[in-house]
């Protein structure tokens, strides 16, 4: 996976990083700025789950694989344990790529 320039948020001028669905092998863009489930469910990549996009319902809960993020919201601890947080479990709706991707589910 390389670094990619397109979609919506480079048309912005943002950097933009391929994150991979390894459950699925699709792969889609995402901006530095964007959170991964929103990319995520605007490329139709799948498996796109989403409730309350606040971190609040756990329903996006996946496990970064391999890559660099940033998490951006709270992740309701009643989802996401600290252990989890630890061992790259998180809620999609809350963090940003800072490096290429692959998520799978938990």
């Amino acid at each position: 996976m390389g670094l990619s320039r397109r979609g919506d948020a480079a048309d912005m001028g943002q950097k933009t990083y391929q994150i991979m669905v390894r459950d699925t092998n699709k792969q889609f863009v995402c901006g530095e700025d964007e959170f991964v489930l929103e990319a995520m469910k605007r490329s139709g990549c799948g498996p796109v789950h989403y409730g309350c996009f606040g971190g609040g319902c756990g329903v996006c809960k996946m496990r970064v694989v391999l890559g660099k993020y940033r998490i951006e919201k709270k992740m309701s601890r009643r989802h996401v344990s600290e252990k989890e947080e630890r061992d790259r479990i998180v809620l999609t709706c809350c963090i940003k790529p800072r490096d290429d991707l692959i998520i799978a589910r938990v």
